[in-house]
């Protein structure tokens, strides 16, 4: 197959920090490459994802309404070119505008909270049956889904292969917040769990610098640094990231907001760390209570989680990842999906794992 993927025009691919969605389209395209197929890119100019094609956003303001229809012809130029059997975005649904009334088969995958309303203009100017969409859980899924549109959950995923399997840690392992470093995630919380626990924190992840996070971070975080076992180690790359989940006794990152997915879980796990979070949005469909983790609810409540964790094996949370969230079983899921949009029939709808 020719597929062509498209990734917002902010982030290049793959990115350099930061930046979910587009880990998850270099790998896509990676592995599609890998199975025979022949890949095309349209996404932020310098981006060094090895495809067949690459073809450069001419417009970076996803907001701005010039730079959306420059994209918008863009990407039917890029059609023009690669001359694809499928084009898979993770970028704008605006983007498709050019192709959407075309045969060529669509699909949307969305990263991100999404609402009926958002998708019924793109399936009115859609050709009846090229147009499907995909979310990375069944809760972003329901969010979008109409009596019009198909929709299937295929979670995020990471390359298990590429983490560190740690079977075991000391019984003083150090907790770890690996996430952005902001409010909704919790590392507030996580800071109270570990106080209450007696047990070290370590804090990983890229911090704002301006705004209303930065006051936060200066008011509830920056004070605990340095102090009572909580340590700060900032940004970190996939091989400290790597070293850091296999060294901890629990990823702890107690969420305030409907999390649509969250690769960093799913990384957790391939690396046998246990999960400590709330449950909301996806982690139901990532977490599996009592056996790869725990929900919590507040701060007593996490350090009753990390008091029972050495009921947890470190085995079933590498296994779940294997199952569920590996990029080979992924990819399968998607080429799946490829070929039914591609013959034009209603996908096989799967289930998402323990919904």
């Amino acid at each position: 197959m020719r597929i062509l993927l498209t990734a917002d025009p902010m982030i290049p691919v793959p990115p350099a920090g930061y930046g979910g969605i587009e880990r998850i389209v270099d790998a896509l395209a990676g592995e599609l490459r890998r199975r025979g197929h022949a890949v095309g890119l349209v996404a932020k100019t310098g981006s060094a994802c090895p495809v067949d094609a690459f073809f450069p956003w001419p417009g970076h303001d996803v907001g701005g309404k010039i730079d959306t229809v420059r994209n918008i012809l863009a990407l039917r130029q890029a059609v023009r070119s690669f001359r694809p059997d499928l084009v898979h975005s993770f970028s704008r649904l605006a983007y498709l505008s050019a192709v959407l009334p075309s045969r060529l088969p669509k699909i949307m995958s969305y990263q991100r909270h999404v609402s009926p309303a958002q998708v019924r203009p793109a399936l009115r100017l859609a050709r009846r049956g090229t147009l499907a969409f995909t979310g990375c859980s069944e809760f972003i899924c329901a969010q979008g889904r109409t009596a019009e549109s198909d929709w299937t959950a295929i979670p995020n995923f990471v390359d298990v292969a590429r983490i560190d399997f740690q079977p075991q840690v000391p019984a003083d392992a150090p907790l770890l917040f690996l996430s952005r470093v902001e409010s909704i995630k919790g590392p507030d919380t996580a800071i109270a769990i570990a106080r209450r626990s007696g047990r070290r924190l370590l804090i990983a992840g890229n911090r704002p610098t301006a705004g209303a996070e930065a006051d936060f971070f200066e008011r509830a975080i920056a004070p605990h640094l340095g102090r009572d076992g909580i340590e700060w180690i900032g940004e970190v790359g996939d091989v400290e990231k790597n070293r850091l989940l296999g060294q901890c006794a629990a990823l702890v990152v107690p969420i305030r907001w409907d999390e649509p997915f969250g690769i960093v879980f799913a990384e957790a796990l391939a690396a046998g760390t246990p999960v400590l979070s709330c449950a909301r949005g996806a982690l139901a469909e990532i977490v599996r209570p009592g056996v790869t983790g725990f929900f919590v609810y507040d701060a007593d409540d996490g350090a009753a989680a990390v008091a029972r964790l050495a009921s947890l094996d470190r085995h079933a949370c590498r296994t779940d990842a294997e199952r569920h969230f590996n990029l080979p079983v992924c990819m399968d899921r998607y080429l799946a999906l490829y070929a039914d949009v591609i013959a034009g029939r209603p996908h096989r709808l799967q289930p998402a794992p323990f919904t």
